[in-house]
């Protein structure tokens, strides 16, 4: 565990310290951008025959960049935070977008579009999350429930601006749950609490799972049209060690539309599937399943 907590800080202060470092560099090594926005929607009914609830929401976005080049040696490093929440008529507020992601490679070019990288990604969650139509008071996730570590070499094929596509043939994986009801619970791909006959723990659960596979990253960010971009990411996951036929997906798209300088349309959407993580249908079943999930957003935002 301090292993892990050390690996978190050094990640974390990394990327955080390359701000600081460019206000005193003046050989333009770095290159920083990146987009800070908070996003609306609402319902409002009056006296409305057809019937209706109000609802309002929120979404708070920021994603940073930050490009280091010197000769043929780069180093990107890529930051996505977002924490939402929705309120529909007089219940509790439910949280509708939640995610902490880091991304960084280290590149070596070795050809014209072909780097030796190391790729190094972490991913978690701000808030506490809930099965609203089942519990609005039991966690079924948490921050740093469940946490994703991986490191490992590999080679990237860069064949433009736009497009990369990183391939990583050794990758450990580190999956931690930081809350131990959940981990006995066998949630996120961890093998649950030994119980005797009558339910009781006899035996509580590891917090976390080592996996060791291989990983493909690709990454395509392009201006569809004036004022409209478009960002995907797709990162697939084969364990060597259980089931290497069973590929995690991970696939995220955001089409972002700038009205004028400080409006935005965004329409987002995530797809995952992950054969270890069991998610329970309306009659209590549980089984892998295809998550999906999508976003629309008007908001207000802030580009550097």
């Amino acid at each position: 565990m301090k292993k892990l907590s050390l690996l978190i800080l050094i990640l974390f202060g990394t990327v955080l310290g390359l701000q600081c470092q460019t206000k005193t560099d003046s050989t333009k090594l770095w290159k920083i951008n990146g987009k800070a926005s908070l996003n609306f929607n609402e319902n409002y009914f009056s006296n409305w025959a057809a019937g209706g609830e109000n609802a309002y929401g929120v979404i708070g976005k920021y994603m940073m960049h930050a490009d280091y080049q010197k000769g043929k040696i780069g180093w990107t490093n890529t930051v996505n935070l977002a924490l939402g929440y929705s309120l529909i008529g007089n219940s509790n507020p439910m949280k509708t977008d939640d995610q902490i992601q880091i991304y960084s490679i280290y590149k070596v070019q070795w050809q014209k579009h072909w780097f030796f990288t190391i790729l190094g990604s972490i991913q978690t969650q701000f808030a506490n999350g809930y099965n609203y139509s089942v519990d609005s008071s039991t966690s079924i996730s948490g921050f740093l429930a469940p946490l994703t570590i991986d490191l490992g070499p590999g080679i990237q094929y860069k064949p433009n601006k736009f497009l990369e596509i990183n391939f990583s043939p050794v990758t450990p994986r580190i999956v931690y749950v930081n809350n131990q009801r959940l981990a006995d619970e066998g949630s996120f791909g961890l093998k649950p609490a030994e119980t005797d006959s009558a339910g009781n723990i006899i035996k509580h659960a590891s917090k976390a799972y080592f996996a060791f596979g291989a990983r493909l990253y690709a990454t395509l960010n392009y201006d569809i049209a004036k004022n409209v971009n478009l960002n995907t990411k797709l990162s697939l996951f084969s364990d060597y060690l259980d089931n290497p036929q069973n590929i995690d997906v991970d696939w995220q798209v955001l089409l972002g539309m700038k009205v004028n300088s400080w409006l935005n349309v965004d329409i987002s959407t995530q797809m995952l599937y992950n054969n270890k993580v069991l998610i329970a249908n309306n009659e209590g079943i549980k089984a892998p399943r295809l998550q999906f999930k999508q976003l629309l957003m008007v908001g207000i935002g802030y580009t550097f």
